[in-house]
């Protein structure tokens, strides 16, 4: 299997009080690689803005097996696996130094009309120029969407600020995570997350969270004040 990837290191800026990496940063490690990907075959950010278009996520799931430390020397990779007319699916593993799975991702994008704001046909120009690869197999390929539960408890709502935007002027995708995995207990160590984006928060938005953790994990809906979800984010 072949698959584009860097070799970097855990930075300071990376890791947790215990020098762990977090979450978050192991998240933004899989979406740079994506994006130093497509950059490097000539149909990055530029490319797919010029046809007025862009990918936008949908969905993720991630299996953590070690949170590597600081310091420490790691691997990140990733590669397409399927394209529909309008999606593309793209596993991510992150290595260690002696090539030992430390993490592993799937997730959905929707390629989107960027005018619009729907999704549309994707070109045979940005879809031909990736080589597909077979799909992870350290990963559970679960059909069907989080499970949310009936008895949520709804938490104080908080406004979308600046420092939560990224470069399309919507909510960040790491920063949902961020924001539901406040409410898990402390001490609390994620083992898998699973993500499903359903609209874009914008700056200004009020999002009103409703909350489900017990011992095991448990799910945060990230909605808008009548209840509609931008964000579900399920932790084990």
């Amino acid at each position: 299997m072949y698959m584009y990837g860097y070799d970097s290191r855990v930075r300071l800026s990376e890791v947790d009080q215990d020098r762990r990496m977090t979450l978050n940063a192991i998240l933004n490690s899989f979406r740079d690689c994506s994006s130093f990907h497509s950059e490097d075959l000539g149909v990055g950010a530029a490319f797919v803005e010029q046809k007025k278009r862009m990918w936008v996520l949908s969905s993720w799931k991630i299996v953590i097996q070690r949170y590597p430390e600081l310091a420490e020397s790691i691997r990140v990779e990733t590669s397409p696996y399927e394209f529909s007319k309008l999606t593309g699916r793209r596993n991510f593993r992150m290595l260690d130094g002696r090539g030992e799975m430390l993490a592993c991702a799937d997730s959905l994008w929707v390629y989107m009309d960027a005018v619009r704001k729907r999704p549309c046909r994707l070109e045979e120009d940005v879809a031909g120029a990736y080589t597909m690869e077979p799909r992870l197999t350290c990963m559970e390929y679960e059909d069907g969407h989080i499970q949310i539960p009936e008895d949520m408890t709804a938490e104080e709502p908080f406004p979308v600020h600046r420092w939560h935007l990224d470069v399309n002027h919507h909510v960040n995708n790491g920063q949902y995570v961020q924001m539901a995995a406040e409410y898990l207990p402390d001490g609390f160590v994620i083992r898998q997350m699973k993500a499903e984006y359903k609209k874009s928060a914008l700056l200004g938005d009020v999002i009103y969270p409703e909350v489900k953790i017990d011992k095991n994990g448990g799910t945060v809906v990230l909605g808008d004040q009548d209840g509609k979800p931008y964000a579900v984010i399920e932790f084990r």
